[in-house]
């Protein structure tokens, strides 16, 4: 898994634990499965971009571009 695809999992991880939600209440927001939730978190799997956006929206967050060896 790239750097930049990690880094983004900790990001969506440290957002869903700020609003108190578990796996299981963000599977049912964005209408995946926990399961699926879980192999993201613990980078067994890499998520599609629409995955991920799928999962950003479902918390109330956007995913943007930058510059090169920035993430926002």
């Amino acid at each position: 898994m790239c750097e930049s695809c990690s880094k983004l999992i900790d990001q969506a991880i440290a957002l869903r634990k700020s609003k108190g939600w578990t796996q299981h209440d963000l599977a049912q927001a964005s209408h995946l499965t926990q399961s699926v939730i879980a192999r993201i978190e613990t980078k067994k799997s890499t998520p599609t971009l629409a995955t991920f956006q799928r999962l950003v929206s479902s918390m109330g967050a956007t995913l943007s571009l930058s510059k090169p060896g920035r993430i926002n």
